[in-house]
């Protein structure tokens, strides 16, 4: 009976992320997940160019969905407000992705490959965010400025977010903005 490719490739995540979790990332093989899946390794390949990306997945498509957020956002935002609505725009696609999502967290915080190759996605991100305020007409160096202050808060609304789960990511992301305006506000003796 042929399975579709999407079937295959959300068998080989599951896969991946339970031998990642029961052996660890570095201790185990593409050979080895594709088995688990019940799919040939040359199968493995043909969705994912290592073992790496199938803990990635979906990021293009997570770029793009954020950067159209940002184009979306309101003329009369600030730079900051427009990116936090471009992470407003794939709280769907998060919040709908929770099973995979909290047990990725994990075994990426257990890797240093997987860190660095986070903080690699990370920064396209923020060139996306960047890009999509500049063509808003915001200055490149105040639009990266805002992109990488809003990834940070969005970082931080995401941690509340796994650490309670019963909370919209949407609430965590509003809590966390208001953290740090409350931060820019204060008096410099109290920050």
């Amino acid at each position: 009976m042929a399975r579709s490719g999407d079937d295959a490739r959300r068998r080989l995540q599951g896969a991946a992320l339970e031998l990642f979790l029961e052996r660890g990332y570095d201790d185990t093989t593409a050979a080895e997940i594709a088995a688990r899946a019940g799919v040939t390794e040359r199968t493995f390949f043909r969705h994912f160019k290592d073992k790496r990306e199938v803990l990635f997945d979906g990021e293009e498509a997570f770029r793009e969905t954020l950067a159209a957020g940002v184009a979306a956002a309101p003329v009369d935002v600030d730079p900051l407000s427009a990116v936090l609505c471009g992470y407003g725009a794939v709280e769907a696609m998060i919040e709908a992705n929770r099973a995979f999502s909290e047990p990725r967290h994990r075994v990426i915080a257990s890797a240093p490959a997987l860190q660095e190759r986070m903080l690699a996605k990370a920064a396209g991100l923020v060139e996306a965010l960047a890009a999509a305020l500049q063509r808003r007409g915001v200055e490149p160096g105040v639009a990266v400025l805002a992109a990488q202050v809003g990834s940070a808060v969005f970082n931080r609304a995401l941690d509340g977010w796994m650490a309670q789960p019963e909370t919209r990511l949407a609430e965590h992301l509003s809590r966390a903005e208001g953290e740090l305006r409350w931060l820019a506000l204060a008096p410099r003796d109290q920050a």
